[in-house]
């Protein structure tokens, strides 16, 4: 990285714009920062670091950035850093402003502006900067990876500050450890010991929830096995937890299968004497049901000794009845005979009734005109005649209808002559005003013709007049635009006069000093550019408001833009111009209010004519369908006429069959209403006489079957030992009489034999002569024994209970000691390395923390570094050593010695002098500065700054340590000292000197 301008404005104690041209400053290799106490050194050094880092170093900063702003800048200025540096083979350009607080543009009151940042870069191709960004976060993570280090790296590796490094110099390891984890970006490291101590107590926290869980299931197995288990002494966390609770868990279980074996010995004497004590009470039931059994059965002999009577008497009944259902059959005959002969008899009269019922009581076929002695025959005969009678009505049947069917017709002509009577009248009423219609319909299809027309002849005229109203409004607007057009070029043409007299000023004026600017480069012993010599003894100098090329240039290129503006102007007005006139030779002379009148009145015209013609299609059609309709009007009254003579043809042929038809009908009614009834009547009377023959038929038959009937019962009765027909049905049992006799002979004969069966069985009898039976002392005795063979199976059940449960649980916890091991051992693992990375175990006999043991090997390379330069500076005296000797009970590894040569001991650097002191410290910054260079990713920092300290040396110390920041110069590098001490002006010829004064301090370059 090399530093190539600084500009600052208003910042620190620079109420101005101040320029640093680091370039000229670093051809000599070493400069010189000089100037008063409080004039500004420092602040120089801070204006680089908030342009690469947007914040100063160390306690400076705060305030987000409002404190840098310089109390001697005017309101108006705004403060701003801008820096332009090489690194990484890029050209960059950063420029900051800080927030700072302004008067408000309008109105009273102050306001803040936001910081603001931009980075550049150069384009050696294009010769022309380039913007890269203009985002705070963007720019501050580009200067961090392009120069590989924080600010806090950049303010101790660039800007060297030799009080910090006197004080890491003598610090102790913790002190010295802060500055170098910083330095070096150690963080890592830390965050690996953190994590390890997290993961540690994690691990211990997860083993301490296993042992918990662990005794857990230990107090339930302490409470399954009751007195046969101890609880384990060890805590959770402690080793010996797990295999405590597996050895007193094997041990509950061994106690409890002892118990379980006890149990079963229990239970099975229990179960022999429960089906001892069932079996005696088995017995004792089976001889009380025996003995009640044989005393029932006794009882039940007297009742059917008492009851034997009575049986008789119904085993007669049953033998009287079984010989009646001989005769049944005959009787049933004759019962269904006498039936049928009564229904017949009952069927005659009232067909007979029924025949009467025809003609009133009348028959006028038979010889004495009645019904009620006839037979079969006489009645057969009846019905034949009229049948016969009833066949000859057909014909009369068919004149009837079609005497229908002709009134039909004359009433359909009636009608069809009324209709046609209303049409003509219609017509006639219509065809009358035809022609008044027809006149009004042609008058308003004329008018709409005429409509239309017009407004064709209106829609040509619109389209030009629309065209002459906007050339008219556009030469309107034309019009205004020029006058401001010619103001706009006549000012311009001033201008452009303006500028070009004062260009031809300034160049009158540097023309009259060009001697100075001439005299400006001349050098001692170089020829003049005009008179060749090569001594100036009197050079021109520069006046009071000299005028230089580059205000002339900017002149200049003022005239040319001010010309070219006045070009642009009368361009424009030639072009209004001729709009203009092209507006005007459209609209001609006539006002824009009259053109938009007439073009109004012209609009409303050609709307009102489209209106009217819109209604011409309407009125054609409608006289269209007038046209139509007188057509079919006159069809209508002519069709109606040829109608009208039809019918009368019709109407005469229909009278005729009509007359004719009736006289015939009259005489087949035969007295009644029509033909149909007169049928009616005579289908009725013949239905009726075939049905009091069949009727009479019937009965004489059914008559016959009872006589028969009669004869069939009485040789039955006799066959069946009865004297008379009327005993034998008298002995006859209906079917519900006739069940229950037979069910109590059944229930008697049954009852008989149970009796006989019970008192014959050999147990029974045997069980009678033995003592009562005691069913009550057997059942007490089998609830006892079944007592005793709950309680011994409850036992055996709680003690399998208990030793399932042990298993259980101690299969539990045999698979959480399982699960436990590796996370014991993970536990142990990392703790050991918790405490190894952080000093505190036995294995780390220096008690050094894992951090400090990376920052010893980062100390070990910058003392070896630091080494070449303080021999330089020390003429070979002094050499650092890293060392990692414990001091008391502190830890070790950040320790610092100095070996002096001349006495071969090595002792602490805080037995350093002063002046020994600045040199090693610088000596031990300069060797940091290549290490954390190094681990930047070897970004060659080309700019070095060293802030004070020389005053303590002598003149050879000081040669010594010149001769060392020299040596720098070999590998192309500058390094800036920041110093009061006088004898450094006139050492280092290259200087840059902050200047003090009231109205703020200003920067002034010599030597360079």
């Amino acid at each position: 990285m090399r530093l190539h301008r600084l500009d600052i404005t208003a910042f620190g104690p620079f109420g101005s714009t101040q320029s640093v041209d680091f370039d000229a400053l670093s051809g000599a290799g070493l400069f010189l920062l000089h100037g008063p106490t409080g004039a500004g050194k420092t602040s120089v050094l801070d204006a680089v670091c908030y342009a690469l880092y947007g914040s100063v170093p160390g306690a400076r900063q705060g305030g987000q950035g409002m404190h840098l702003r310089s109390d001697h800048a005017p309101p108006g200025t705004r403060t701003e850093v801008r820096l332009e540096l090489g690194v990484a083979g890029r050209r960059l350009e950063i420029t900051r402003q800080p927030p700072w607080e302004r008067p408000k543009l309008r109105g009273k009151g102050m306001t803040v502006d936001k910081a603001q940042t931009w980075l550049r870069e150069y384009d050696a191709r294009a010769a022309a900067w380039k913007d890269l960004s203009r985002s705070h976060q963007e720019i501050g993570a580009e200067v961090e990876q392009l120069l590989g280090m924080s600010r806090e790296q950049f303010c101790q590796v660039v800007l060297l500050p030799q009080g910090d490094f006197a004080r890491f110099l003598r610090a102790d390891a913790e002190a010295r450890g802060r500055l170098l984890g910083r330095l070096f970006d150690t963080q890592r490291f830390a965050d690996v010991e953190k994590r390890l101590a997290e993961r540690r107590r994690a691990t211990e926290a997860r083993v301490r929830e296993g042992d918990t869980a662990l005794l857990a299931d230990a107090h339930r197995m302490q409470q399954a096995a009751g007195d046969a288990m101890e609880l384990p002494e060890p805590e959770p966390g402690d080793p010996g937890l797990a295999e405590a609770v597996l050895q007193a868990a094997a041990v509950a279980r061994s106690t409890a299968r002892e118990r379980l074996d006890i149990a079963h010995c229990r239970l099975a004497a229990a179960e022999s004497a429960h089906a001892a004590a069932r079996h005696a009470l088995d017995e004792a039931r089976e001889l009380a049901r025996l003995q009640s059994r044989f005393a029932a059965a006794r009882e039940r002999a007297e009742r059917l000794t008492e009851r034997a009577g009575a049986h008789r008497e119904d085993r007669q009944r049953m033998e009287r009845a079984r010989k009646a259902e001989a005769v049944a059959p005959a009787l049933e005959l004759r019962e269904a005979a006498d039936r049928e002969h009564r229904e017949a008899t009952r069927a005659e009269a009232r067909a007979r009734s029924a025949l009467a019922d025809v003609y009133g009581g009348g028959d006028a076929y038979g010889d004495d005109g009645a019904y009620g002695d006839a037979g079969a025959s006489g009645l057969a005969a009846a019905a034949r005649r009229a049948a016969e009678e009833l066949g000859g009505l057909d014909a009369a049947r068919r004149a009837e209808r079609r005497l229908a069917e002709l009134a039909e017709e004359r009433a359909g002509l009636d009608r069809q002559e009324r209709a046609d009577e209303d049409v003509l009248s219609e017509a006639d009423a219509w065809l009358d005003g035809w022609d008044a219609t027809r006149a009004a319909l042609q008058s308003r299809l004329d008018s709409a013709q005429e409509a239309a027309t017009r407004a064709e002849q209106l829609a040509v005229q619109r389209e030009p007049m629309r065209r002459r109203l906007d050339a008219a409004r556009t030469r309107d607007r034309l019009a205004a635009d020029l006058a401001q057009a010619r103001q706009r070029t006549e000012e311009s043409r001033r201008r452009a006069l303006d500028a070009r007299a004062h260009w031809l000023d300034l160049k009158e004026q540097r023309l009259t000093g060009i001697a100075a600017e001439l005299a400006a480069h001349l050098t001692d012993g170089e020829p003049c550019a005009v008179c060749g010599a090569t001594e100036h003894p009197a050079p021109a100098r520069k006046a009071a408001g000299h005028v230089d090329r580059e205000t002339e240039d900017r002149a200049l290129a003022a005239s040319r833009r001010a010309e070219e503006q006045h070009t642009e102007d009368e361009r424009r007005l030639g072009e209004v111009r001729e709009a203009l006139a092209a507006a005007t030779a459209e609209a001609g002379d006539t006002p824009t209010a009259r053109l938009a009148a007439e073009a109004d009145h012209l609009e409303r015209e050609y709307a009102r004519a489209r209106h009217d013609a819109s209604a011409l299609h309407a009125v054609q059609q409608e006289l269209r369908r007038a046209e139509q309709e007188r057509e079919q009007r006159l069809a209508d009254r002519q069709q109606a006429a040829v109608r009208a003579a039809s019918r009368l043809t019709r109407r005469e042929t229909v009278e005729r069959e009509q007359a004719l038809l009736e006289a015939e009908v009259e005489q087949a009614r035969g007295g009644l209403g029509s033909v149909a009834a007169r049928a009616a009547q005579l289908e009725r009377l013949a239905a009726r006489l075939t049905e009091a023959a069949d009727a009479v038929r019937a009965a004489e038959a059914a008559a016959q079957r009872l006589k028969a009937a009669d004869a069939r019962l009485a040789d039955a009765a006799y066959r069946a030992g009865f004297d008379t027909p009327e005993a034998a049905v008298a002995a006859l049992l209906d079917p519900a009489a006739h069940r229950e006799l037979q069910h109590r002979l059944d229930a008697w004969q049954q009852e008989e034999a149970a009796v006989r069966a019970v008192l014959a069985e050999p147990g029974t009898a045997a069980a009678a002569q033995l003592p009562p039976a005691d069913p009550a002392a057997a059942e007490r005795a089998a609830a006892a024994a079944e007592r005793r063979l709950r309680e011994a199976g409850s036992a055996r059940d709680a003690a399998a209970r208990c030793c399932a449960e042990l298993d259980r649980l101690s299969a539990r916890a045999a698979e959480a000691v399982r699960r436990l091991a590796p996370l014991r051992a993970e536990h142990d693992r990392v703790a050991r390395l918790a405490a190894l990375t952080a000093g505190t175990s036995a294995d780390n006999e220096r008690r050094m923390r894992l951090e400090s043991y990376v920052l010893a090997a980062r100390l070990e390379q910058v003392a070896a570094a630091a080494t070449v330069r303080l021999q330089r500076m020390s003429s070979g005296r002094y050499t650092l050593v890293h060392s990692d000797d414990r001091t008391g009970r502190g830890r070790s590894g950040l320790g610092l010695h100095v070996v002096d040569a001349w006495t071969g001991r090595e002792r602490d650097t805080a037995t350093l002098s002063g002046g020994e002191t600045f040199f090693a410290s610088l000596a031990l910054a300069l060797g940091l500065a290549d290490v954390v260079t190094e681990e930047a990713g070897g970004v060659r920092l080309d700019t070095l700054f060293i802030d004070e300290g020389f005053g303590s040396l002598d003149d050879q110390t000081l040669d010594e340590v010149l001769d060392v920041l020299d040596g720098l110069r070999e590998r192309d590098r500058s390094v800036g000292i920041v110093s009061h001490v006088a004898d450094l002006r006139r050492r280092i010829h290259a200087q840059l000197e902050v200047v003090k004064s009231r109205s703020g301090s200003s920067l002034r370059q010599r030597g360079a």
